[in-house]
């Protein structure tokens, strides 16, 4: 048996990811752990660029579909669910995959969650009347103020997230970031991380596109099934948000549709963001496969 290794493929949301981790999983003769917060939503398949059923067919794959809409889950229960996987996985087997682009899924497997402090009552009470009265904007200069690093990378129309960021500004006499920067969590295997990325016009006009060819796919009836339940968290999302602003009447059609666009290439730079903090990433086109192949390989015969 040799060296326990975990693949991880990352990368900004549209740049390619899908079938390059089908083909690598086919090569490795292994199944595909998704690392995308909101494709294990089952309601969602076509606003979070599932994976199809095509594509499931071709390579097992774990975390896709597997929430109700209303379901409870966060990255600390994802950890302890992918590495329950991991773990029987390796049993029999020295290499698994694991993909996606949600930064916070990523970092819980590969160095474990954040061991931020549960937020007391009465300073949740004082922001959620702060967030009433004041509105997103004002806390949101609040965070650049008492915690520029997190501000640089937060989803700053998350209003849950600025509200818990601040709230443990107040609470804790701390920035957030300062309880995210714990040290790595040991783990039974080594991590390799290889990233993808493409240039700056090239990902846009492939999100842009991505964009247009989800409307083709149904997203429109797709957000109308769910809008009903579109105040749950899981549809505080990029696709669905916009269009419920159709739906209220706030957009046009063509005006939600370019919101989605903007929206997501907004997401794709602060994936980036996060994602160059990571020293230990190795960056390659998704066009280069043969070259992704052949590195991978090379560095499981190397340390194994």
């Amino acid at each position: 048996m040799g060296v326990k290794t975990l693949i991880v493929l990352l990368g900004p949301t549209g740049v390619g990811k899908t079938e390059l981790s089908l083909r690598l999983a086919e090569f490795f003769h292994v199944p595909i752990l998704n690392a995308d917060s909101r494709q294990l939503y089952r309601d969602l398949p076509i606003g979070t660029a599932a994976p199809t059923p095509e594509e499931r067919q071709r390579v097992p794959h774990y975390f896709v579909g597997t929430l109700a809409l209303d379901d409870y889950y966060s990255a600390a229960q994802y950890e302890a669910d992918a590495l329950s996987v991991l773990r029987n996985h390796f049993v029999a087997n020295d290499v698994a995959l694991l993909t996606g682009g949600s930064m916070l899924y990523i970092d819980a497997v590969c160095q474990g969650i954040d061991d931020i402090p549960t937020v007391d009552a009465a300073t949740r009470a004082t922001l959620a009347d702060r967030y009433r009265r004041e509105g997103l904007d004002a806390l949101c200069a609040e965070l650049q103020q008492l915690d520029p690093e997190y501000y640089a990378v937060c989803d700053l129309r998350n209003g849950k997230r600025v509200v818990h960021a601040l709230e443990i500004c107040h609470m804790t006499g701390r920035t957030y970031t300062s309880f995210r920067r714990r040290a790595t969590a040991p783990r039974p295997f080594r991590v390799l991380k290889v990233g993808l990325r493409r240039e700056r016009v090239e990902l846009y006009a492939r999100i842009n596109h991505r964009v247009d060819q989800m409307m083709a796919q149904g997203l429109l009836e797709e957000a109308r099934r769910v809008y009903p339940y579109r105040a749950l968290n899981s549809l505080n999302t990029v696709g669905y948000k916009e269009l419920f602003r159709y739906f209220d009447g706030d957009w046009t059609l063509e005006e939600a549709v370019e919101k989605i666009k903007r929206n997501s290439r907004v997401y794709s730079r602060k994936q980036m963001t996060w994602f160059r903090r990571d020293a230990s990433i190795h960056w390659f086109s998704p066009d280069d496969e043969v070259e992704i192949r052949n590195f991978i390989t090379n560095q499981l015969t190397a340390k194994g």
